[in-house]
């Protein structure tokens, strides 16, 4: 449905992020990543205590593809 937008400033725009404004049949940003973290690193709240005496975090993936985005053009 057709729409009458006003001014619109943008300041940034990051990599593999979408701006639009107006009709959109399909919006695909293409990225990926693949993140490491050891035990106690995402936790949150208000008086959090978090003890690892002895923590490792295994970054071996002997995989090649894990979430491919080739086909997603």
């Amino acid at each position: 449905m057709p729409a009458i937008v006003g001014v619109a400033q943008v300041i940034s725009v990051g990599g593999s992020s979408i701006f639009n404004i107006g009709d959109v049949y399909k919006m695909m940003p293409i990225s990926n990543a693949k993140t490491f973290s050891g035990s106690g690193s995402f936790n949150t709240g208000d008086g959090l205590k978090v003890t690892n005496y002895r923590s490792s975090t295994n970054t071996y993936d002997n995989d090649g593809l894990d979430q491919p985005i080739a086909a997603n053009a």
